[in-house]
């Protein structure tokens, strides 16, 4: 007798496409995940150096108290009560520190204690600060499916919710420059853009972060190994060092994926967690047409970054349950804008949470904006654990001046950082490129814009039936944001009602 069971080949094991294979291998498919890299996971990847466990991608995650909407899901997905988290600073998750000020402004949890934290510190502002946290709840609002909530996949029903400028908001509240940047302060969350970064970007990623915020201890990397043993405990399998070159159609549909080594993988469903361009590059067939494809590819990608994960020597360095937004100017929407004489314009410093050492850090990450530009010199070398390879002497002076430049800025602030570290390594743009699959290495893939929302909205359906699209450029970058993208995947093969209602049945077991 013929097997009924529907087969899924799933490209790409980034977060989004893990997860998608959890909730199908939970439903019966017969799932396989194919990872070009050696490690699954995507920006959940966590790698040692110096005997320490760093972060490629995920620092800190919202939404994790019981209830809310990234709790919810874990709990679906039976992995919650697996993770080591430890829950940052409720006075103070992210630290904001303007150029002109020795204050380090705090952003605390729960929407009361956040209006009060920066009330004292702006007293005069307090109902622009309780404008704003309304505004923001109301927005998240007008997203059902950010609450979890049955909705239409695609737009809110409030479409105006997306055609609205982050920057020219904030300051409709207030006429104070200072609040402004504070509160616009952690928008290397999402490479906020003035003019460009729609106002639900915003809103979205920090509500989840002021309802709650959390540090994953010793790498969000088992992140990916619990949904990874979700999929191989349900019949499926992960395959990684397989390079998917092609989707290969016949008759209106995918047929089969082709790879680089000549082998072929063939299902009755596909789901690509590579960037769309990319995928549609990938994409041999007249049903996606040309006018489409240049669309996407046209579609401007976020900036990506340059890197410095250090180790510290032992008690060196106290530990902190929050982060830093550093600025070395008086405007916060302008860090991208820097000239070789100027940057950084600022930088972003996350702990290493660890479950050997509470008092001091083993280790730092240290991020300031990097243009692909920058690095376009050595763009046709690819270096990774898989395919290792020297960049040449020019790459590592690069990336040495660079390094020394950033640390320079950073000790103003941190001056007993100096004689603190051990030992550093950096990535680069080509390091996100290589690792994480984008073009020119961008952080958060496609940049969203509030001038022509609907231009860079990329529907998780293309023009084959059976072939979808999942990850940070579908619905949204970060954790959340990809989570829920799979959830709308999954949706057109399983429901959205019914998918809804067992992540609320799964509260209860």
């Amino acid at each position: 007798m013929e097997s009924t069971t529907k087969t899924v080949v799933i490209v790409g094991s980034g977060l989004g496409g893990l997860i998608c294979g959890a909730i199908l291998s939970m439903e019966g498919y017969a799932v396989t995940v194919l990872e070009r890299n050696k490690q699954f996971g995507g920006n959940l990847q966590s790698f040692a150096r110096d005997k320490h466990l760093f972060d490629s991608g995920v620092h800190y995650i919202g939404g994790l108290e019981p209830g809310q909407n990234m709790h919810r899901i874990f709990k679906y997905l039976g992995i919650i009560d697996k993770l080591k988290l430890e829950k940052l600073d409720e006075a103070a998750f992210d630290k904001i520190v303007l150029a002109d000020d020795a204050r380090e402004f705090n952003y605390a949890q729960g929407y009361d204690r956040f209006i009060n934290t920066l009330a004292a510190e702006f007293p005069e502002e307090r109902p622009a600060i309780e404008a704003y946290c309304a505004e923001i709840q109301r927005i998240c609002d007008a997203f059902p499916l950010y609450r979890l909530q049955p909705a239409t996949p695609g737009p809110p029903a409030d479409a105006g919710a997306l055609s609205r400028d982050t920057q020219a908001f904030i300051a409709s509240l207030t006429d104070n420059v200072k609040l402004q940047n504070v509160l616009a302060g952690n928008n290397p969350l999402y490479a906020g853009m003035r003019d460009k970064t729609p106002l639900y970007v915003h809103a979205l990623v920090l509500n989840s972060y002021i309802e709650s915020a959390y540090r994953i201890v010793d790498g969000g990397g088992q992140i990916a190994k619990f949904l990874a043993s979700i999929i191989r405990r349900h019949g499926g399998q992960l395959l990684n060092r397989v390079d998917v070159t092609r989707f290969v159609v016949a008759d209106g549909a995918v047929r089969h994926v082709a790879c680089a080594d000549g082998r072929e993988f063939a299902a009755d469903l596909f789901i690509s967690n590579v960037h769309p361009a990319q995928t549609y590059e990938m994409t041999d067939t007249e049903l996606i047409r040309p006018v489409f494809r240049r669309r996407v590819l046209s579609l401007e990608n976020s900036l990506s970054a340059f890197v410095i994960n250090a180790t510290l020597k032992p008690g060196t360095f106290p530990y902190r349950r929050s982060n830093y937004y550093c600025y070395l100017n008086d405007d916060v929407w302008t860090s991208m804008d820097y000239t070789e004489a100027t940057w950084p314009l600022s930088y972003s410093l996350f702990y290493s949470g660890t479950s050997r050492n509470k008092e001091f850090a083993e280790g730092i990450s240290i991020l300031a904006y990097m243009k692909f530009e920058e690095v376009a010199e050595w763009q046709d070398t690819l270096n990774t654990a898989r395919t290792p390879t020297e960049r040449g002497n020019g790459y590592e002076e690069f990336k040495q001046r660079k390094a020394e430049a950033l640390l320079e800025k950073v000790y103003l602030r941190f001056p007993e950082l100096r004689d603190a570290i051990k030992s550093y390594y950096t990535a680069t743009p080509l390091t996100f490129r290589d690792y994480m699959g984008t073009a020119d290495g961008a952080i958060y893939g496609i940049a969203k814009d509030y001038t022509d929302p609907l231009r860079t909205f990329i529907s998780h359906r293309t023009k084959l039936p059976n072939l979808l699209l999942t990850g940070q450029n579908v619905n949204m970058h970060g954790v959340l944001g990809v989570a829920i993208s799979a959830l709308v995947t999954c949706s057109e093969l399983v429901g959205l009602p019914y998918l809804l209602q067992k992540i609320d049945d799964a509260q209860n077991s």
